[in-house]
């Protein structure tokens, strides 16, 4: 059997090695629809507990909207479950189509192609459109499906560090020989909470004739005056080679996502991507009710308006308090621990007072960066976040971390 003894007990003794160094994952379940308060096990065979969420993606609480959830039924009934093919199939109808354009729309770009969800849409671009003769130069801290989409392709690597201009001048003065060079970075850094600096990068690319692209599941919908982006915040729209996105975070937080972009480039991807070629397209349910979210957020920015409050109240209130956050005006607040058990303890205390999140550590981030991820939504309100930085404050001063610096938490609780 190749599944021998000797095997297991390896899988085994790796698995007992992660609980007893506190960094073992352990899954909620959560047994009500996503929102603002939700009902959770935890942990397993424990009774339900009625919890305020502050951990999801669901920036613009749309996740359970009634009338999101409305479209989604009518486009069960209008065009069935699921589509049983591939897009160039018998995989595209015509709502499909409807999305596609309304996504070009709203992001202003020239063309969009729809995936299976944005690690896809990030799988299969690079490769769809770059060669060996190409460079791609990447920001050190884009997400995880950006570094195995890039692995999936024959174009050279390069990195600079994270945000840095100049570092990023000089790799393009580098590799000014290669037949195309295209910048690759975030828009909004999903551990981090802060926005790639777009307008530098774009006039970089412009000066060293590059391809500009972002990855912007986390901003589009609610960064930016009207939420297109990363692109609108920095006053560059139109000038992004390629925008992936998803549909799984505020634009109604199912599954989904897009390339969208120069209208050369999304056709070489509808050609040749294999993520669009070979799995099947977004289930008909989906893609309704995502050209419902379409709608909601193009006639209005209220729910972008709220979160943004819900995100000022909230940073201020934690440095306030005497925590340790990273800085940013994202509704992604890291508040920082650096120590991997301390982020499971806090967070489990956390539960107990009512309040749902999640410790992070490595491998999700680097060593010695653990840290509790807040999230804010526009389904939040103020009593609720009042609620919030209470719980925080009092678990807070158990540990002893308030109003302490970085190296005074890390001689307390190490690294």
């Amino acid at each position: 059997m190749a599944f021998s003894n000797e095997l297991r007990t390896t899988f085994q003794q790796e698995l007992s090695n992660i609980q007893q160094a506190g960094i073992f994952k352990e899954e909620r379940i959560i047994h009500a629809p996503q929102s603002s308060e939700i009902d959770v096990v935890f942990p397993a065979g424990s009774e339900k507990k009625h919890v305020l969420n502050l951990c999801a993606n669901n920036y613009l609480g749309l996740s359970s909207h009634p009338e999101v959830v409305k479209a989604a039924h009518e486009g069960l009934d209008s065009r069935g479950y699921g589509m049983s093919s591939v897009r160039f199939i018998c995989g595209t109808q015509d709502i499909h189509k409807e999305l596609e354009r309304k996504l070009t729309k709203f992001l202003g770009t020239e063309d969009t192609i729809l995936f299976p969800s944005c690690m896809d849409a990030n799988a299969g671009v690079f490769e769809a459109i770059l060669t060996e003769q190409d460079i791609m130069i990447a920001d050190r801290l884009v997400h995880a499906s950006i570094v195995d989409g890039m692995r999936l392709c024959k174009a050279q690597q390069d990195t600079f560090k994270h945000s840095d201009m100049d570092h990023l001048e000089k790799k393009l003065q580098l590799h000014q020989d290669k037949r195309s060079r295209m910048i690759i970075t975030d828009g909004a850094f999903s551990m981090d909470g802060d926005l790639a600096r777009m307008d530098k990068i774009v006039e970089l690319a412009e000066k060293y004739n590059s391809m500009v692209f972002i990855d912007d599941s986390h901003a589009s919908g609610f960064i930016g005056k009207t939420g297109r982006g990363t692109h609108e915040h920095f006053g560059v729209v139109g000038k992004i080679d390629v925008i992936t996105t998803t549909l799984g975070k505020a634009l109604g937080g199912a599954s989904g996502g897009c390339v969208s972009g120069r209208k050369e480039i999304v056709e070489l991807c509808r050609q040749k991507a294999r993520p669009y070629l070979f799995s099947n397209t977004i289930p008909p349910v989906v893609v309704a009710a995502a050209n419902k979210v379409l709608d909601i957020i193009t006639s209005t920015t209220e729910r972008r308006d709220k979160l943004e409050k819900n995100t000022q109240f909230w940073r201020k209130g934690l440095t306030e308090a005497g925590f340790i956050i990273k800085e940013g005006e994202t509704p992604i607040v890291p508040v920082m621990l650096f120590n991997a058990k301390l982020s499971q303890d806090f967070s489990k205390d956390l539960y107990y007072e009512g309040i749902y999140v999640v410790g992070f550590f490595f491998p999700v981030v680097p060593k010695g960066q653990a840290r509790i991820r807040t999230q804010l939504s526009a389904a939040h309100e103020m009593h609720q976040l009042q609620k919030a930085l209470k719980a925080f404050i009092k678990i807070g001063k158990k540990y002893d971390i308030l109003h302490k610096t970085k190296e005074e938490i890390i001689e307390k609780y190490g690294l």
